[in-house]
């Protein structure tokens, strides 16, 4: 009986939840598809879809999405994971307040993150004076409003949620595994790329999903920076949104369905890989 109770407790609890769920998610998704083919003023249609897929702004859009969602998303990640393989040989106390500075830096994003990078990096930031001064000339030649410039920010932003994200992970590896390496003849070479990283492999590739994600859907960020000088798909979708003239509302459903597509399809990739290397059953 008290099983029962708990059952129907636990069931009422998570309703909140699930009204939230609906209401946010599933109805919302349920619309974008719905409108993607839809035309305007009622009836079905593929033109979105063709439009997207022949135009070349949609095209260049789509490709610099991906360009630079895994471009950050690699980068970030082989920094991230310098940095928790550090941090897990440190002490206690070092680690937590390495963890607290994780923890904001990793929600410094969207238009705080560009202003700052405008103010070290820009036309008249202070690194940009800095190399201007003293013959620096990366720094002085450096043009942060191009998508060298973004990727730098993106990157900036992949490197602290990637380090949460693959701490915990270092807890899975085990002294006795270094040390029957070494007792079979292997050094720290074969000890990492033949047992650690292996082992490893899934919790890395189930990260790297997660950063490409972060910055294929990334906004802000790219906006305060570029405003409307880059093709990335959250500009083209937003501007289908709040056009000042004509709003295109169809569309824009359109290119967020693609958009979403490229996340799944990302995610299945990943998926794949990581039952490849034993980590999904």
């Amino acid at each position: 009986m008290n099983t029962k109770k708990n059952y129907k407790f636990y069931v009422l609890a998570l309703i909140p939840f699930f009204i939230i769920v609906l209401l946010f998610e599933i109805l919302p998704l349920i619309n974008i598809v719905i409108e993607s083919f839809s035309k305007r003023g009622g009836g079905f249609t593929i033109e979105h879809f063709v439009k997207i897929f022949s135009t070349r702004l949609y095209q260049q859009s789509i490709f610099n999405s991906l360009w630079i969602s895994l471009f950050s998303a690699i980068v970030g990640i082989v920094i991230a994971f310098i940095a928790a393989k550090a941090m897990s040989n440190a002490t206690p106390k070092i680690r937590s307040a390495f963890t607290s500075v994780l923890n904001i830096t990793s929600n410094f994003a969207g238009v705080p993150l560009a202003f700052a990078f405008m103010i070290l990096l820009g036309n008249v930031g202070i690194l940009t004076l800095i190399g201007k001064n003293y013959g620096i000339d990366f720094l002085a030649n450096f043009d942060l409003y191009t998508i060298n410039g973004l990727l730098l920010t993106y990157i900036y932003f992949q490197i602290p949620l990637g380090t949460l994200l693959m701490l915990p992970i270092f807890a899975g590896l085990k002294k006795e595994w270094r040390e029957a390496v070494g007792l079979l003849g292997g050094n720290s070479f074969h000890y990492w790329f033949k047992v650690a990283i292996p082992s490893l492999l899934p919790s890395i590739l189930g990260t790297f999903s997660v950063l490409f994600a972060n910055a294929l859907a990334a906004y802000g960020t790219a906006y305060a920076l570029l405003s409307n000088n880059i093709s990335i798909l959250p500009i083209r979708i937003s501007q289908q949104f709040v056009g000042e003239v004509v709003q295109n509302q169809e569309f824009g459903c359109a290119l967020s369905l693609v958009m979403m597509a490229l996340m799944v399809i990302s995610i299945l990739i990943t998926n794949k890989l990581q039952k490849k290397s034993g980590g999904v059953r």
